[in-house]
């Protein structure tokens, strides 16, 4: 019975707690799509990127994890393309009351960098190496748990390869979930109580 309650706690205080979920021991676990296309540029081309990430947040606010990236892109009698990489990630969200623009939501900054590579298809020189991005970022949150985003980021890859620099500007929309840390379901435990 006590178990049942504590989980009870829990749920309730995930469901009506609110700015928790930036708070120091929290994880955040997501994902995000970017270059999504349907050949409406190059007719019989299909692309898209996806990119999950999780960070643990080590202070209020600032979060450290890791991400992973993959994007592909087809082109009828044109191969396939493949973008990868594995990387760490930083995310910090600013202040509440300066970056409040709409209720729920929260202002960000969030840079990577790891290994990556991008291998188009075709004669189109490739990139293997350092990469790195870094944008802003806006989350709404759609329950105090979940969070809807868009991300502005510059990506870059040094390396080697037929091209020794490649880098684009992604915009992507995806969504994170926000689980409490122990002591979120401690402080959640000793308010209901």
């Amino acid at each position: 019975m006590k178990k049942l309650f504590l989980t009870a706690s829990l749920c309730a205080g995930l469901l009506f707690g609110a700015k928790a979920q930036i708070q120091k021991g929290n994880v955040f676990v997501g994902a995000s799509l970017s270059d999504i296309s349907f050949g409406l540029d190059k007719p019989n081309t299909f692309s898209f990127n996806v990119n999950p990430k999780a960070a643990w947040f080590v202070q209020d606010g600032l979060a450290i994890g890791g991400e992973v990236d993959f994007g592909l892109t087809t082109q009828k009698g044109g191969g396939t393309g493949i973008n990868y990489g594995i990387g760490a990630l930083g995310r910090y969200f600013g202040a509440t009351g300066a970056n409040e623009v709409v209720k729920n939501s929260r202002f960000f900054g969030e840079a990577t960098v790891g290994i990556n590579g991008i291998n188009p298809a075709g004669p189109v020189g490739n990139t293997n190496g350092l990469g790195f991005s870094f944008g802003p970022g806006f989350t709404y949150f759609v329950t105090p748990s979940i969070g809807l985003e868009g991300l502005l980021k510059y990506n870059g890859v040094v390396g080697f390869g037929s091209s020794a620099y490649a880098h684009k500007l992604t915009l992507g929309v995806g969504f994170s979930i926000y689980l409490p840390g122990k002591g979120t379901a401690r402080k959640v435990q000793k308010d209901m109580n």
